[in-house]
């Protein structure tokens, strides 16, 4: 995978993530997640991909007190930027490559991932790492986006970025919305050796204080920023003025409120 498709090495591209791309495409789904697990006794609890803690705050309030929550990423930027998000929490923030996890076999209940098996290389080696350190009768809970079309906001700002680069347009996009097929998926959880595998197709409604929120995000909280810059500076200005009349013509303004789709899977050890 390319610097582009995977580098949030940046803290200030972590910190506009947070601020302006986590409420309004992460959290709406991270409720959604955490809200199938409520009431169920988990003791040790492992994220993937946490991020800048979307799902890792709802876990927090979700789980028993005497829970165990790890949560890892693969970029330290935005584990600091999490953790700086909710100081005095028990979290056991972890470095981790979901492709080599660096825990015992057997080790956790629960394993949870949002928005984060399309960005692993090795999606095999990820799900029977998973597998691997999941105790038998735990479970793996996860989601992955539907189709760009199908993601009002970013579908649109996405267009607008590569109008910008005709010959060789940025590819970050493409990326958290490469694995839109639900079976898919099914056949490399099966071939992994988990069972019981349930598929839910879920929509929600991402809302933004603004347009103008909204493009900050779309363009300078993640790594499309960088490919910005490095082609002219002052395109970051045109850009994202372009994106936010775009989205703001397509989905309101103050709030702008924009279509999501999803899928949500679960499967046991």
């Amino acid at each position: 995978m390319t610097s582009e498709s995977t580098a949030f090495t940046a803290r200030s591209v972590a910190e506009k993530y947070d601020r302006y791309l986590r409420p309004l495409l992460f959290e709406p789904f991270a409720e959604d997640i955490v809200s199938r697990i409520k009431g169920k006794n988990y003791h040790d609890v492992l994220e993937i991909a946490c991020g800048t803690g979307s799902v890792t705050r709802h876990l927090m309030k979700a789980l028993p007190a005497n829970t165990k929550l790890v949560a890892t990423d693969s970029h330290p930027e935005m584990i600091k930027v999490a953790a700086d998000s909710m100081p005095g929490e028990t979290i056991n923030w972890q470095t981790a490559d979901a492709q080599q996890l660096i825990f015992p076999d057997e080790n956790f209940d629960l394993v949870v991932c949002q928005f984060g098996l399309m960005f692993i290389p090795d999606k095999m080696k990820a799900a029977s790492e998973v597998f691997r350190v999941l105790r038998k009768g735990g479970k793996f809970l996860f989601n992955t986006w539907d189709k760009i079309e199908n993601n009002g906001v970013v579908y649109v700002g996405n267009q607008i970025i590569c109008s910008y680069f005709p010959e060789n347009p940025p590819t970050f996009y493409r990326v958290p919305f490469s694995l839109p097929q639900p079976d898919q998926i099914e056949t490399l959880l099966v071939a992994s050796g988990f069972k019981n595998i349930k598929v839910h197709a879920v929509e929600k409604e991402g809302v933004s204080p603004s347009a103008k929120d909204a493009a900050i995000g779309i363009i300078e909280g993640n790594p499309i920023y960088g490919r910005i810059v490095e082609k002219d500076p002052k395109l970051v200005d045109i850009i994202r003025d372009a994106v936010e009349q775009k989205i703001a013509e397509a989905y309101g303004d103050r709030p702008l409120k924009s279509p999501l789709k999803a899928w949500v899977f679960e499967a046991s050890k």
